[in-house]
């Protein structure tokens, strides 16, 4: 079974994890990634798991959904979740990581790799043989023409839009606060506060500014859940206040008082040198970026080391073409990460390692796995899988898809914590039930 070659297209957070977990198990890898001779606009660089968009990762409460698919992970050996937490910066209760030496670590893991052959072309067609097609969000059109072919449906695509990034230096700090939300003292975000006519000044503004393509196409093709801060801001004068610049749990030092609304800054990298706006996804022209942007209370001299950018996504319909372990029925073939239509960068990863245990169990001839519904991971394939989700809509994690818990009816804390300490009970059955791909013996690290 060592010689057996599987291709995996596609150098993100998910080719990058399924590639790292099959050559564990001993599987020799053939990791196909376009860039740099292949075009990627979102992309910056040439490195593997490069982070387009946030560099966070969302919660580490593990009363969280986004907090339970990390423990979950770690439960799995996610290699990438463990370079991620090497990696991490502050970000208060999340994790977020320096994007640089995150992709960069990734990069030299996968290159180290004895049984990994790292090829920096294109794929403009199904490989021949096991293969799991990881390309990702970005899947070039030949690539992607190729897979509906292969599955008999037409492609389905929206936007995401990715949120600018200023340099630490020219923040104001006197206006600009460090505090975490419900924290005494200094926090791990930076903090600019709006009075109610600074916001009123600043909406206006931003609804009228200039974009880069016409409202029409936005109503047909934008993704709900990564909406253009504008997008959302055009639903209602309140509704950023109540949404991305919500100011509760934050009192502004120089009046000891709540804000009207607060711009948060997250840490790009460890030393602080670089902020990203949370929320501030947009697809507004980048001239339009610098002046409305600017108007935030403590951004007025703030420098731009790169302005947000709308970047295409692609998906398949996963409900119709794609069985319960996201392979195309009858095929040999395999897909995982976002063009399987469910959306974050953990949940990417755990796609990734499903992807490669799914192959290996293949490979070998053994049961796949199948996890609860009751975690996180498995509520998550359980909905993208179902042919009675219809339609089908791009999906984190989240405790809305998890079975609801039998007997008296809880608090949101509390039923959050029944429903994690369930998920942890049922995932360890799981995995101690199988230790033929989990266990010792198949992680050979060769």
């Amino acid at each position: 079974m060592a010689q057996q070659v599987v291709t995996v297209v596609g150098g993100g957070l998910a080719g990058s994890e399924c590639a790292l977990q099959l050559a564990r198990r001993g599987v020799r890898v053939r990791l196909c990634e376009q860039r740099p001779q292949g075009n990627a606009p979102a992309h910056h660089t040439d490195r593997l798991a490069e982070l387009v968009c946030s560099n966070s990762l969302k919660s580490l409460r593990e009363e969280s959904a986004a907090g339970l698919l990390k423990y979950e992970l770690g439960a799995m050996g996610s290699q990438l979740l463990a370079m991620a937490r090497q990696c991490a910066v502050p970000a208060g209760g999340a994790l977020a990581v320096d994007r640089d030496r995150f992709s960069a670590m990734v990069t030299e893991a996968v290159e180290a790799h004895p049984l990994i052959e790292l090829v920096r072309e294109e794929v403009s067609s199904i490989p021949e043989g096991p293969c799991v097609i990881a390309a990702g969000p970005l899947c070039s059109p030949a690539l992607f023409s190729a897979l509906c072919s292969l599955v008999g449906v037409d492609h389905l695509s929206f936007y995401d839009a990715a949120a600018p990034i200023v340099d630490a230096q020219t923040i104001d700090r006197s206006i600009a606060f460090s505090q975490s939300r419900y924290e005494d003292g200094l926090g791990d975000y930076l903090n600019c506060p709006m009075d109610r006519d600074e916001y009123d000044r600043f909406y206006e503004e931003l609804v009228s500014a200039k974009r880069v393509v016409s409202r029409d196409f936005e109503e047909a093709d934008l993704f709900n859940a990564c909406q253009p801060v504008e997008e959302v801001a055009r639903k209602g004068h309140d509704t950023l206040r109540f949404g991305a610049l919500k100011p509760v749990g934050l009192s502004d030092p120089r009046t000891g008082r709540r804000p009207w609304a607060v711009v948060q800054l997250r840490p790009e990298n460890g030393d602080c040198t670089a902020y990203n706006l949370v929320g501030f996804q947009t697809n507004l022209t980048w001239g339009e970026q610098a002046r409305v942007f600017r108007m935030i209370p403590g951004l007025g001299q703030a420098e731009f080391f790169r302005y947000g950018v709308m970047h295409r996504n692609s998906f398949v319909d996963a409900p119709r073409v794609l069985d319960d372990s996201f392979a195309v029925p009858g095929t040999d073939v395999r897909l995982a990460g976002q063009i399987t239509g469910t959306e974050g960068y953990v949940e990417a990863m755990a796609s990734g390692l499903l992807a490669a245990v799914n192959t290996y169990a293949d490979l070998r001839g053994i049961g796949r796995l199948r996890l609860p519904a009751t975690t996180a991971l498995g509520s998550l394939v359980a909905y993208a899988t179902n042919p009675d989700t219809d339609p089908y809509q791009p999906m984190h994690v989240n405790f809305g898809l998890v079975p609801p818990l039998e007997g008296r009816r809880m608090r949101k804390g509390e039923r959050y914590a029944a429903y994690a300490a369930r998920a942890k009970r049922d995932l360890e059955a799981c995995l101690a039930s199988r230790e033929d791909l989990f266990g010792a013996a198949v992680r050979t690290d060769a």
